[in-house]
């Protein structure tokens, strides 16, 4: 029986959840069934995860929008497809997700079986939210609306998204399905000696308090710097370790100085021990002014670390309010900070919300995610 081939499609291999799973499903689908490539935008911090995968660079392929390089990516993409001939094409991250499609489309057109040919599109999050100018928003809406009508499946992180999309007209019901975005639940689950990476980062016996995040607009990581102010006038002592990079590090940098938090914040860059750094938190936030599924928020969760984050698509569908962890609006930093002094001051609270957490958390093994995508290829091409 002959393999098939599968194309899996991503703007650029950030350090992030959408990257780390597609990267993980293109290297763990069965390959006695399925023959796996990869397309994507070259520069990412993860660009090196696919030595063992058969990928495509297109230099094009960017996240910004440019007529002239978005035209020119499809063109390549289409030119990469009709060489591979896949039967399933499967699409990530927004760009990535109008881009791919489109070129999907002229391959199917152009293949004369059209009908076998299968087009997904996962949404890791929406290209648009609230806090967009309204035109703005309304152009990606209306692109994404009239790039489901080509689409065959539209995967939903969560059930949230879902209810976004068809509350803007994107594709209709009986396109969409939940496939979870899964973390490796054992590896954050495993117990292990912290006191070698607490030296390392020059933290002691203090309390510590912890984002890890892109350094984006998205994740308003300025919020978690003022949320560590208001703690630290009641708790001084407290430590908050910000994980990650981009391009607001300049003013976060700016505002930590500024607020005299050069003592309290840590900023550590991009870490590859993330399983390991959550597990010397005590308490771990998230700002975000909106989500897809934030797959963080569950590696702390199946690391018994309770969770304070933003009320947002997504998050709130994986925490329990008072059970799990807390929510606030997104910018209630005063809140927030309440929130995680609460949790500071009582070993109790911290100890349940770790418990009941880490029951939670089963859905989202990232096993069982690659098993249902493999059997809705199966599914469709039957």
């Amino acid at each position: 029986m002959d393999r098939i081939k599968v194309a899996h499609i991503i703007t650029k291999l950030e350090l992030g959840g959408a990257q780390e799973n597609t990267l993980y499903t293109c290297g763990n689908l069965d390959k006695k069934k399925f023959n796996v490539f990869l397309i994507a935008g070259p520069g990412g911090i993860l660009d090196k995860q696919t030595q063992n995968i058969r990928t495509y660079f297109v230099k094009e392929l960017i996240r910004e929008i440019c007529p002239l390089w978005d035209a020119i990516a499809i063109f390549k993409i289409y030119k990469i497809l009709k060489k591979e001939q896949p039967l399933i094409i499967h699409t990530h991250s927004s760009k990535a997700g109008i881009l791919g499609r489109w070129a999907a489309y002229f391959y199917r057109l152009a293949s004369g079986v059209a009908n076998k040919i299968k087009i997904i599109h996962t949404f890791h999050g929406f290209g648009f939210h609230d806090f967009q100018n309204f035109l703005v928003k309304s152009v990606y809406v209306n692109v994404e609306r009239i790039t489901a009508k080509i689409t065959d499946i539209l995967i939903a992180v969560a059930h949230d998204n879902i209810n976004k999309g068809l509350k803007n007209k994107i594709g209709k019901k009986e396109q969409y399905l939940v496939i979870r975005s899964g973390i490796k639940l054992q590896e954050y689950q495993r117990k292990t000696d912290t006191n070698a990476l607490k030296k390392e980062l020059g933290l002691g016996a203090d309390q510590i308090v912890g984002m890890i995040a892109c350094f984006k607009k998205q994740k308003s990581p300025l919020d978690f710097v003022y949320t560590a102010r208001y703690v630290c006038d009641k708790k001084p002592e407290t430590k908050f370790l910000l994980v990650g990079d981009g391009d607001l590090r300049p003013n976060i940098e700016s505002l930590i100085k500024k607020l005299h938090l050069e003592q309290n914040v840590i900023l550590t860059g991009w870490r590859s021990d993330v399983s390991q750094i959550i597990k010397i938190l005590d308490v771990f936030i998230l700002t975000s002014i909106f989500e897809g599924l934030p797959k963080v928020v569950v590696e702390a969760m199946a690391s018994g670390v309770p969770v304070v984050a933003t009320y947002v698509d997504g998050t709130k569908e994986i925490i329990q309010e008072g059970g799990t962890g807390f929510f606030v609006k997104p910018h209630e930093n005063k809140k927030m900070a309440e929130r995680i002094l609460r949790l500071l001051n009582d070993a109790e609270l911290r100890k349940s919300f770790s418990g009941q957490a880490i029951k939670y958390v089963n859905e989202f093994d990232i096993d069982l995610m690659v098993r249902q995508q493999e059997e809705l290829y199966l599914k469709l091409l039957k």
